[in-house]
């Protein structure tokens, strides 16, 4: 069950950050800008965050396992179209499909986790899912790099076909179903339309305003659209009978905050791993694969110590590893303004990626988890699909904003001079703004109370998966609610 969520959800996560390798060649195979390339990125992380609420509603509903067999079906035949794609234009269509598959399967790889396990392992279990995820995310670009080496960039989508297949085969024979059986009523439509609206609005007038203008009837109307969406969705989702998104989660104060500790930390992951790649190889002139095996110190990172970053956080509670790891992430992407000089690898990115990749070794599982067990195991698909969504929407918005924010725009975006300075400043902004989220998270993160004592024969005999003491005694799944227990 564990290597079926992992794997699942691995597939999209990978996809989201593969492709950056290969971002120079389609733009060369297609003849295209920066603004094309922007597309091929945001097209998928679009409609992964925009259906992301949806999909966690519908695993709560009709079933996890059906939800996310689903989205691993969905996802396997758009990668299939984008490895086919005879342009930039189908190509983008193909990655917008692919993202609807990715927004289905992810939060109910996760909520399968949450309501499958029991709750002494469970911790374990989503510290694994989140650490191998993160090792996923990490391993893109090296993977990314071999695949055109070996062929072409059209290698990075028929790559999904394989493993899509292998998921489903697991996942038929060991995974169970599990739905939430007080939900009911309809699936909320106009709450999903309305967040597609928003999100589809911001990006399109964000990345297209270099090229038109604010001015532009195109790119103002875009962000109207925008503007009167997301005041629309939280009302539905207020007074609907059966919301897609039950706004009374974020009652809970440990859950808004580690999502919004999210949201500040992957908005400079996703700003800055989409810029890297095209950097390394248009400014320092490496390879496909040479800018993918740069990033190798990152994957085997987080490969060694996600896991012990998420038993360490159950022992001594995640607000040090969430407060400390945006900051040593932060530094990291700041030393990356030495990729743009002339020198080795080792004396010029060698040391940025192995702090870059410290800071997220110490924060990506203990981030997960607590935004998980902050949330109630019967809205586990929706939680799941919160902290996903809060996490796309942040790299969304930084690749439409961040290239705008640094200079990067226009013809001249992809010569190197320009490129170099622009990227420069780009990594500086990224590594304050991560900064800024572990400063957020020393002031708004709280520890679980203090475990009780308990008999030491009692925790052998049981053999509590968490390295250390429980949180309580009986502990639920809302421990981390406001201090108190659920039975």
């Amino acid at each position: 069950m564990l290597a079926a969520a992992v794997l699942g959800s691995g597939v999209a996560t990978l996809d989201a950050t593969v492709v950056g390798i290969a971002l120079p060649r389609i733009g060369r195979n297609f003849h295209s800008g920066l603004e094309t390339l922007q597309w091929v990125v945001t097209g998928y992380s679009l409609t992964l965050a925009a259906f992301l609420l949806l999909g966690g509603s519908l695993g709560d509903r009709l079933g996890r396992k059906r939800v996310f067999s689903v989205g691993v079906v969905w996802f396997v035949i758009a990668s299939a179209c984008c490895g086919l794609a005879p342009n930039a234009t189908t190509l983008i269509a193909a990655r917008i499909a692919q993202g609807v598959g990715g927004a289905l399967l992810t939060p109910a790889s996760l909520a399968i986790l949450q309501a499958s396990f029991r709750p002494t392992d469970r911790a374990r279990a989503i510290g694994a899912w989140s650490g191998l995820g993160g090792l996923a995310a990490a391993a893109g670009p090296l993977i990314g790099g071999y695949l055109i080496a070996a062929g072409s960039w059209r290698y990075v989508f028929f790559i999904n076909i394989p493993l899509g297949i292998g998921v489903l085969a697991i996942t038929s024979r060991h995974v169970p179903e599990s739905r939430d059986p007080t939900t009911t009523g309809r699936v909320d439509e106009v709450g999903a339309a309305l967040a597609v609206l928003f999100l589809a609005g911001l990006t399109y007038g964000l990345i297209e305003e270099p090229a038109r203008g604010w001015v532009s009837p195109a790119v103002l109307t875009a962000l109207i659209v925008a503007a009167a969406a997301l005041p629309a969705f939280i009302a539905v989702e207020l007074f609907s009978r059966s919301p897609m998104l039950p706004l009374s989660v974020f009652r809970s104060r440990q859950f808004s905050a580690a999502n919004g500790v999210t949201f500040v930390v992957y908005g400079a992951l996703g700003g800055t791993l989409f810029l890297l790649p095209v950097e390394l190889q248009v400014v320092a002139h490496y390879s496909p694969l040479g800018s993918g095996l740069a990033l190798l110190p990152v994957t085997c990172i987080m490969l060694a110590f996600s896991a012990r970053s998420g038993r360490l956080a159950s022992r001594i509670g995640p607000r040090l590893q969430m407060a400390a790891g945006p900051v040593v992430v932060g530094a990291g992407l700041i030393l990356l303004t030495r990729a743009t000089d002339a020198g080795s690898y080792v004396a010029m990115v060698f040391p940025a990626v192995v702090v870059f990749g410290a800071g997220l070794a110490l924060t990506v599982a203990p981030l997960t988890a607590t935004a998980m067990g902050a949330a109630p195991p019967e809205h586990a698909g929706v939680a799941s699909a919160v902290n996903n969504v809060v996490a796309r929407a942040a790299g969304l918005v930084a690749v439409a904003v961040l290239p705008l924010l640094a200079g990067i725009s226009g013809g001249a975006a992809l010569q190197s001079r320009h490129l170099a300075a622009g990227f420069r400043m780009a990594v500086v902004i990224a590594g304050v703004v991560s900064a800024a989220g572990g400063a957020l998270a020393a002031l708004t993160i709280r520890n679980p109370p203090s475990a009780e004592p308990l008999d030491t024969h009692h925790l052998r005999k049981w053999h509590c998966a968490v390295d250390g003491a429980p949180l309580q005694a009986a502990v639920g799944a809302n421990a981390l609610d406001d201090g108190a227990a659920t039975p």
